[in-house]
This record gives structure tokens, C-alpha cells and sequence, in this order.
């Protein structure tokens, strides 16, 4: 799999692709574990992708919170 590198990519993948709704509660899930340093899955993460793609990501789910919020 290959890094995302916009907004739009990033929600094609999500919704479309992998076919899971960008829900207030989802994002609110993924934003929790995304931010917290100490998860398992999220420094995984970070080994993988590395951090500035972990805060590129926790970016386009504030995005896509504000988007859910209106």
C-alpha cells in the first residue's frame, strides 16, 4: 500500500475503497488512538508510515470532523 498524500485520496481510500463511513464516532475513535503515543496500533503506525504521515492523517480526520460537524 502507498502513502497518501492528500485530503482526498486519504477519504477516497476510507469511504470508498475500504467502505467505512467517516461517522462523528469513528473519527473521534481514530483521532483518540492516532494522538495517544503510547497505543500499540499507532506507534505500529509510526513504524510503518513514519510521523509526519501520523500527522498528516490525525490532519485529515480534523478535516474530516469538521466536514461531519456541519
Amino acid at each position: 500500500m502507498e502513502s497518501l498524500n492528500s485530503y482526498q485520496d486519504w477519504k477516497h481510500c476510507i469511504t470508498e475503497l475500504c467502505g467505512i463511513p467517516l461517522t462523528q464516532a469513528f473519527i473521534e475513535q481514530r483521532l483518540a488512538a492516532l494522538r495517544d503515543a503510547t497505543d500499540g496500533k499507532t506507534r505500529q503506525f509510526v513504524e510503518v508510515w513514519g510521523e509526519p504521515h501520523r500527522q498528516r492523517v490525525i490532519g485529515w480526520f480534523e478535516q474530516a470532523q469538521r466536514e461531519v460537524a456541519h
